[in-house]
C-alpha cells in the first residue's frame, strides 16, 4: 500500500502541487490511487467510533441513570443531543466539507470525537466531578458535532477517490461503519455493564477507538482529492457553488421527495436504536436480549448492504433497489410494532429485527448514491448532508413524539426496566412509527422518479483508468500511453 500523500490539501504529484507528467502521445485518462483505501479505512473507523459513543448509554440506560442519579429522560437526551446538534451545525458542516475539503473535515471530526470521548469519561474516572450530567452532555455534544462532519463524507469520498465501478461499494463500507458502531455499542455496553460500578470501565473503553481514529486521521491523511480524478463525475464534483447548489436542490422535485422520505427513514432508524431497550424491557425482555436484537438489526443491514452495493455497482439499478428495499422495510416495521408488544416471543422478535435491518438499513448506502445521481453536479457534501440534516430533524421529532405518546402501563407488569419509573405502554407510539414508515415508503415508490445525471456525464467521457502505486512524495515516472477500453477494468 502506498504511503501517505503529499502535504498539499488538494493536489499531489512529484512534489505536492503538480500532477504526474504524461507522455505527449497519451490520450486523456483517469487514475486511481491505492491510498484511497487508507482514506476509506480512517473514515470508516472514525464513523464506527462516533456511533459507539452515540448509543453507548442507550442499551444500559437504566444502570446509567442509577449510577449518576439521573432520570431516564436525561439519559435519553445523551442520545438525542446527536440529533439536535445536527440541525444548527449540519449546514455549517456541509459548507465545511464542500469548501474546506474532505481531509480537513475528517481531521476536525476526529479531534472533536476524541476530545468528546475523553470529556464524558471524567465522571466515571472521578467521583468528585460535579455535576456528572454536565460532563456527559458536554462530551456527547462534541461527539455530536463530529458526527455532522463524519456522516456526510462517505458519498464524497467515494465520488472523489473511487472509480465508477467501485463507488457504491466504497460508499457502503464507509456508511455501514456507522451502524456497525451501533452494533458494537449494543453488544459491548450490556456485556461490560453488569452493575453501576462497571460504568467507568465502559466509558474508558470507548475512548480507545476514538483515539486511534484521531491518530490515523492526523498522520495518514495529506490531501482531500487525488492528483488525477478517477472518473468524469469526480472531475465535475462540487462544480456548483455552495449557495447556488442549495438553491438547485430546493428546486429539484425528485431530490426533495427523496430527502424527505429517506430522511424519515433515517429518523426511524435513530429512534429504533435509541429506544429499543426501553421498549423491550417494558415487556420483560432483558438488556442482553435488547442488545442482541440491536445487533441482529445491524448485522442484517450490513449483509444486505454488502450484497446490494455489489449489485448496484454492476447494474446501476439505484432507484429500483431503493424502492423495493423501502417497501419491504415498512412491512418489517409494522411487524416489529406488533411483535414487540407481545410477551414470550423472543424468537419472532429476533427474526423481525433481522428483517427490519436487512431490508431497511441496507438501502442507506444505495440511497445516498441515488441522492448524488439525482442532484449532480451539486457537491456531494451538500446533497447528502442536507438529507441527513433533514433526517436528524425528523428523527428528533419522531423520538419526541414517540416518548410523548407513551403512558404508564395498566394491569400486571412484567417489566425488567431498572430506572425506578413506572413501566410505559409503547403500543400507540410503535403503531405511529409503523404508520409513518408506511406512508413515506408509499410516497417514495409512487412519486419518486429521476435520471442518473452523474452516470450520463460519465457515459460520454469514459477513457481508460490506471492505478498509481508510486508514493506521492516521490517523483512520478512518465505515464505509459493509455489505450481506450470498452469498459473500466477492476483495480
Amino acid at each position: 500500500m502506498a504511503g501517505p500523500a503529499g502535504d498539499a490539501p488538494d493536489t499531489a504529484g512529484g512534489r505536492p502541487g503538480s500532477p504526474p507528467p504524461q507522455a505527449p502521445s497519451s490520450p486523456p485518462g483517469f487514475r486511481v490511487y491505492r491510498r484511497r483505501w487508507v482514506f476509506l479505512l480512517v473514515l470508516s473507523l472514525l464513523s464506527l467510533s462516533n456511533a459507539t459513543l452515540w448509543l453507548s448509554f442507550a442499551p444500559v440506560a437504566d444502570t446509567v441513570a442509577k449510577r449518576f442519579s439521573l432520570s431516564i429522560g436525561q439519559v435519553n437526551w445523551l442520545s438525542l443531543v446527536y440529533l439536535v446538534a445536527s440541525v444548527p451545525f449540519g449546514m455549517v458542516a456541509i459548507w465545511f466539507l464542500d469548501s474546506i475539503g474532505l481531509r480537513g473535515a475528517t481531521i476536525l471530526g476526529a479531534w472533536l470525537n476524541f476530545l468528546g470521548s475523553g470529556l464524558r469519561a471524567l465522571p466515571g474516572a472521578s467521583v468528585s466531578v460535579p455535576p456528572p450530567f454536565f460532563y456527559l452532555m458536554a462530551g456527547q455534544s462534541l461527539c455530536a458535532l463530529a458526527q455532522t462532519l463524519v456522516i456526510f463524507s462517505p458519498a464524497k469520498l467515494a465520488a472523489l477517490w473511487f472509480p465508477e465501478h467501485q463507488r457504491a461499494t466504497a460508499n457502503m463500507i464507509a456508511t455501514m461503519s456507522n451502524p456497525l458502531g451501533i452494533l458494537l455499542a449494543n453488544v459491548l455496553s450490556p456485556a461490560i455493564v453488569k452493575n453501576e460500578d462497571d460504568i467507568p470501565l465502559m466509558l474508558g473503553i470507548y475512548v480507545i477507538p476514538a483515539g486511534i481514529a484521531c491518530l490515523l486521521a492526523s498522520t495518514c491523511l495529506w490531501e482531500s482529492v487525488p492528483p488525477t480524478p478517477p472518473s468524469a463525475g469526480a472531475a465535475s464534483s462540487t462544480s456548483e457553488k455552495f449557495f447556488a447548489g442549495l438553491k438547485l436542490l430546493v428546486l429539484n422535485k425528485a431530490y426533495i421527495i427523496l430527502a424527505l422520505c429517506f430522511g424519515a427513514a433515517v429518523g426511524i432508524f435513530s429512534a429504533f436504536c435509541a429506544l429499543l431497550e426501553q421498549i423491550l424491557c417494558a415487556q420483560g425482555y432483558s438488556n442482553d436480549f435488547s442488545g442482541l436484537c440491536g445487533a441482529l438489526f445491524i448485522v442484517a443491514g450490513f449483509l444486505g448492504a454488502l450484497g446490494l452495493g455489489l449489485y448496484v455497482d454492476r447494474t446501476k439499478h439505484f432507484m429500483e433497489a431503493t424502492k423495493i428495499g423501502f417497501s419491504l422495510m415498512s412491512m418489517a416495521c409494522v411487524a416489529f410494532s406488533v411483535v414487540s408488544q407481545l410477551r414470550g416471543q423472543a424468537i419472532w422478535l429476533a427474526v423481525v429485527c433481522f428483517l427490519f435491518g436487512f431490508f431497511g438499513l441496507s438501502i442507506a448506502p444505495v440511497a445516498t448514491e441515488l441522492v448524488v445521481e439525482c442532484s449532480f453536479p451539486v457537491g456531494e457534501g451538500a446533497s447528502t448532508g442536507l438529507v441527513f440534516v433533514l433526517g436528524q430533524i425528523e428523527g428528533t421529532l419522531i423520538m419526541v413524539l414517540l416518548t410523548a405518546l407513551t403512558v404508564p402501563r395498566k394491569g400486571p407488569s412484567f417489566s425488567t426496566c431498572q430506572h425506578g419509573e413506572a413501566p410505559l405502554d409503547w403500543t400507540v407510539p410503535l403503531l405511529v412509527m409503523a404508520a409513518l414508515c408506511t406512508v413515506c415508503s408509499c410516497v417514495f415508490v409512487i412519486f419518486f422518479h429521476t435520471s442518473y445525471r452523474r452516470l450520463q456525464v460519465e457515459a460520454s467521457a469514459n477513457p481508460s483508468i490506471q492505478e498509481v502505486t508510486v508514493p506521492p512524495w516521490q517523483s512520478h515516472p512518465e505515464s505509459p500511453a493509455l489505450h481506450p477500453q470498452p469498459a473500466l477494468q477492476a483495480v
